[in-house]
């Protein structure tokens, strides 16, 4: 079929195929279709027409990082972690009337880790803990960290996958302060998910064999400081480190063939492994 021309034209020059009222000698390399200046593109050969470009992104392979994550530079996950833990520290300032002491609320009442609480069958506390704070300071110094972290480790790791390390490792923080911790020691803070993000960060290192240095000071000096300031849970700090660092060893060594299956049940394991955990520490405490 020839492609139109421009009415009128007594030369029978082709008409770009958006604008038919345009005359154009120009064509797509891609689609050989005429098309105007407007409608075409630079391509690594000649020009393309915006369909053909457009087509072309579609039907394009992205890239996969040595997780098998598809490479997005765009972060979701870390600043609407960021924004949940803002916002329930909000909200718990507003009940307590004050944002130093915002302990003093209902929700933190309700939501904060309490071994016993646990016991007696509040399972939930050992997640919601990790989303709850100590004031303006505690939520800066964690939420900060989370920003520099997932800023990393988010892109690499792929949405679901930097999710799932994230809760996981926050979970093993929780379980942590359960198992070896006093059984009236109020616990809340993302500390526990933050150390998980550093040992999937050293993890990470290690996989690439890069050097590790880095990553290993940053992760020595936030684990002094946990020993040496007062009111820190060392107990979180370390469950969600090792938790973390072996989850993301588990994504990052699964094996290229059916790795999606391998990944899955290593996070299903570790969280499976972390109920079971739970329940015999109640059974131990009954």
């Amino acid at each position: 079929m020839n492609p139109p021309v421009a009415p009128g034209d007594p030369v029978g020059t082709p008409t770009c195929v958006r604008h038919p009222d345009r005359a154009t000698g120009l064509r797509c390399t891609r689609c050989e279709r005429p098309a105007c200046p407007e409608c075409l593109r630079d391509a690594s050969v000649g020009y393309q027409c915006v369909d053909c470009v457009s087509e072309g992104r579609r039907t394009a392979r992205r890239s996969r990082t040595f997780v098998g994550a598809e490479f997005s530079s765009r972060l979701v996950v870390t600043p609407v972690l960021i924004a949940l833990n803002v916002l329930l520290f909000a909200v718990t300032a507003a009940q307590a009337g004050s944002v130093v002491s915002n302990e003093r609320s209902p929700l933190f009442a309700d939501f904060f880790l309490w071994p016993v609480g646990i016991y007696l069958g509040e399972w939930w506390r050992l997640v919601t803990s990790g989303f709850l704070h100590f004031g303006p300071a505690h939520l800066a110094l964690n939420m900060i960290a989370l920003y520099v972290l997932g800023r990393d480790l988010e892109p690499v790791f792929g949405k679901v996958r930097f999710l799932a390390v994230y809760l996981v490792s926050l979970l093993g923080g929780g379980v942590a302060v359960y198992l070896f911790g006093g059984v009236n020691t109020p616990v809340a803070g993302a500390s526990g998910a933050v150390y998980g993000l550093m040992g999937a960060m050293l993890v990470a290192v290690l996989r690439l064999k890069l050097n590790p240095g880095s990553a290993l000071g940053v992760i020595g000096l936030n684990l002094v400081l946990s020993f040496t300031l007062p009111g820190i849970s060392l107990l979180g700090h370390l469950g969600g480190l090792v938790v973390g660092a072996a989850v993301t060893a588990g994504l990052v060594y699964a094996p290229p063939a059916r790795r999606d299956v391998w990944q899955t049940g290593a996070v299903v394991g570790a969280f499976v492994l972390l109920v079971v955990m739970a329940f015999v520490r109640t059974g131990q405490l009954g």
